[in-house]
């Protein structure tokens, strides 16, 4: 297997397992937050390495785990106080966390492999030379392997707690109803979040796990309103991020993870304008289209309300309409030609009049606003 595709295989699965806890955490609104455990954690590894000396423990995932943890609770502790807005807290627990961090590493490990440049940027590149080994047979890529890992637990995780998790994100008081504990389904999910983020910082550094973390499912939020579809929609924005986002590396010859956060933010831009429900360009149609919907209907009922009535000359005269609409004359002008197109309204001695088929659409306008039936 190449160099290049081993590291786009590890791209999209670091790309999926940060994209499925990221999908709950944009529902519930800690997109945030994620910001703040991927760099706090780093304490959590500080300290585990400083008590087993080894970079390869696996309790450098559990000290990062716990230190996520610790993050989210200082960040609610000081939350609930109602002192602080929970912006405020993530803003003190975030820095106070990461900075410890930082100085234990320029003071007293300056010699080991650990270093802040590694953490927040990673380097893909280098992911191809740390190879693991098993009874001296190279088998493949180390990071392929524990992020495979990952993203089969996180998958797992989501799968055998989707009902839990679907509810504690959308009414956690119904949860608490139903006997679920939407704390532990919290922590659980943080601690998730945490494991996830450690485990791409040797690969792709804190910076890409948040783009790929928050970015996919922002993206898949725009496309659809179903959770399942969400979920499987973010992973697959994910990957192609990652795949996408090599190319782009390996076309101007520049940071790998670098480029797929770049590629992530263009694909959301992409979606954020053409999306067909949510989209900025949709948006601006369907506004467009409601204004000018709003417009034919006040019209209509200008002239339904004022037919037959002795002012209707001066209410719904040609020349006279303006300015009780109060509407610029191109306006007024386009909304009446429409509105004759569609057999609406006739023009008789310069007075404008309903044809059946406007009185008739006129009623049932009215009928919906009455009811309700819009």
């Amino acid at each position: 297997m190449s160099p290049q595709l081993e590291i786009q295989i590890i791209a999209v699965i670091v790309a999926i397992a940060c994209s499925l806890p990221g999908v709950f955490l944009v529902l519930r609104k800690m997109s945030m937050m994620t910001d703040a455990i991927t760099h706090t954690i780093l304490l959590g590894v500080v300290i585990a390495f400083f008590i087993v000396h080894s970079l390869t423990s696996p309790f450098l995932i559990v000290g990062a785990a716990l230190m996520g943890v610790l993050t989210v609770f200082l960040t609610e502790m000081l939350n609930s106080t109602r002192l602080v807005s929970e912006d405020s807290a993530i803003g003190i627990v975030f820095p106070l966390l990461f900075s410890i961090a930082i100085i234990i590493i320029s003071k007293y490990a300056g010699s080991v492999h650990l270093d802040t440049d590694s953490v927040l940027l990673g380097e893909l590149a280098f992911a191809p030379f740390n190879r693991m080994k098993i009874f001296g047979i190279d088998i493949g890529v180390k990071a392929i392997y524990s992020m495979g890992f990952i993203l089969i637990m996180n998958i797992l995780f989501i799968i055998i707690f989707f009902k839990e998790l679907k509810i504690v994100t959308f009414d956690p008081s119904l949860a608490a109803v139903l006997g679920f504990s939407p704390f532990m389904i919290h922590y659980s999910l943080m601690t998730i979040v945490s494991i996830t983020a450690v485990g791409a910082f040797e690969s792709v550094g804190s910076i890409l796990v948040i783009a790929f973390m928050i970015g996919p499912p922002v993206t898949a939020y725009l496309l659809t309103d179903n959770l399942k579809s969400m979920i499987i929609l973010s992973a697959f924005i994910g990957g192609i991020n990652g795949v996408l986002g090599y190319q782009l590396a390996s076309l101007l010859d520049v940071s790998i993870a670098g480029s797929m956060a770049v590629m992530t933010g263009i694909m959301f831009l992409i979606v954020f304008i053409f999306a067909p429900v949510r989209g900025i360009l949709t948006t601006f149609k369907r506004r467009k289209s409601q204004k000018r919907d709003f417009a034919e209907k006040s019209l209509i009922f200008h002239l339904y309300n004022h037919e037959g009535d002795k002012n209707e000359s001066i209410e719904c005269g040609i020349n006279t309409i303006q300015e009780h609409m109060h509407w610029s004359e191109d306006f007024l002008d386009s909304t009446i030609n429409k509105l004759i197109k569609e057999e609406k309204i006739y023009i008789h001695d310069h007075v404008i009049k309903l044809t059946d088929f406007g009185r008739q659409y006129a009623i049932k306008s009215y009928e919906e606003i009455f009811t309700g039936n819009i």
